[in-house]
Order: C-alpha cells, then sequence, then structure tokens
C-alpha cells in the first residue's frame, strides 16, 4: 500500500503509516526499504541521500531502524493522544526520550542564493540509519512546540484510525478526507434519512 499523505503535517503522516481500514491493520514502513521510501515520499529525506544510505548501511541495519521507528511511533502516537488532551501535562519522561532520539542528528548550514538574497539552510546529516530516527523526532519535536494541541485530532470515520492536524480556518475539520471519510459520512446521513 501506498503511504498516505493526508496529516498535514510529517510527524501525524508519520503515525499515519500504521492504519486500520476496516479493522485490519496495515503497516507501510514493515522493512528498512520501505522506511526510506516513506522518507523520501515525506520529503525528510532525498533520494540520493536514501540510496547512497541504503548501499553504506546495508539491509539488515535498514530493517532495524524500520523496527525502532515503529516502536517510536507507537510511543509518539501515545505521548501525543495524552498531550493534545492535556497539554499542561507533566511530560518529562517524553521530553527526555525525545531529546535522546534528536541527538543522533547533526546538521551542517549552508548559505545559498535565492530570490531577494540569501538564505541559510540546515541540512541533515545522516550517516547511519540509527540517525533516520532522528528526522522523525524533530518532526515531532515541531509538531509538539510550533502547533496547537486541540488541532490535532482523530478522524471522525466510522472505524477510520487516521489522525490530521486541523488547518482550517473555523478549525472545524472531521475526518481526514473529504472525499473518503466525508464522503461516507455524507452518504450514511443521507441513507438515515431516507429510512
Amino acid at each position: 500500500m501506498r503511504p498516505l499523505f493526508l496529516g498535514n503535517h510529517p510527524a501525524i503522516d508519520f503515525l499515519n503509516t500504521r492504519l486500520a481500514p476496516r479493522g485490519e491493520p496495515i503497516e507501510t514502513i514493515g522493512d528498512g526499504e520501505a522506511y526510506l521510501d516513506w522518507l523520501v515520499a515525506a520529503g525528510l529525506l532525498d533520494q540520493a541521500r536514501a540510496s547512497k544510505l541504503a548501499r553504506r548501511v546495508g539491509p539488515k541495519a535498514l530493517d532495524a531502524a524500520a523496527a525502532e521507528a515503529r516502536k517510536v511511533r507507537e510511543w509518539a502516537r501515545a505521548w501525543l493522544d495524552r498531550w493534545r488532551v492535556n497539554p499542561q501535562g507533566n511530560y518529562d519522561e517524553e521530553i527526555a526520550f525525545l531529546n535522546r532520539l534528536l541527538t543522533r542528528e547533526t546538521r551542517r548550514r549552508q548559505v545559498v542564493a535565492a530570490q531577494g538574497g540569501l538564505i541559510m539552510l540546515e541540512i541533515p546529516h545522516i550517516e547511519t540509519a540509527d540517525a533516520l530516527t532522528a528526522l522523525i523526532a524533530s518532526q515531532i519535536a515541531a509538531l509538539a512546540t510550533k502547533e496547537q494541541p486541540s488541532l490535532v485530532k482523530s478522524c471522525a470515520g466510522a472505524a477510520c484510525t487516521l489522525w490530521f492536524l486541523d488547518q482550517t480556518k473555523a478549525h472545524r475539520r472531521l475526518f481526514c478526507s473529504a472525499s473518503a471519510c466525508g464522503n461516507r459520512a455524507k452518504v450514511a446521513a443521507f441513507r438515515r434519512r431516507r429510512r
């Protein structure tokens, strides 16, 4: 199954790499290759660096990194679920764990010419398969530090397990996708009214 990018934030899209439509769990990052593919599709790693890393560390190390990413995903899901309900809670352990993950990555700064002048880019330096988890950790940290917890929502669709960041103007978004879960809800409501 192709990964879904409906969450409006890479950290939420990462949570959505395990989904359960119709109650049957689907894992989209089952191995190291799928994990690298997801990181590239999410825009967190470019294809050239992913290919170079895959050649350097090999499939066994990448599979181990994918296994760790799945564990981090479930940890993040549990923490963010509590955080969005109680943003002022005590999360010292979670923050310490997140900070440990963040130390795996180094960033290099580079100045480039852009329209209107020069800009400085921070480019993640990924040398090991373990450092891939830091890419995810930085997105989780960005979500927790820059977004409102109340805007991190679960889809209201029946049996849908997807999350999203509600970026609508009125913040009344209910569904992961208007064309999928939203449409199913409209059809179900229409059928109820017809009865």
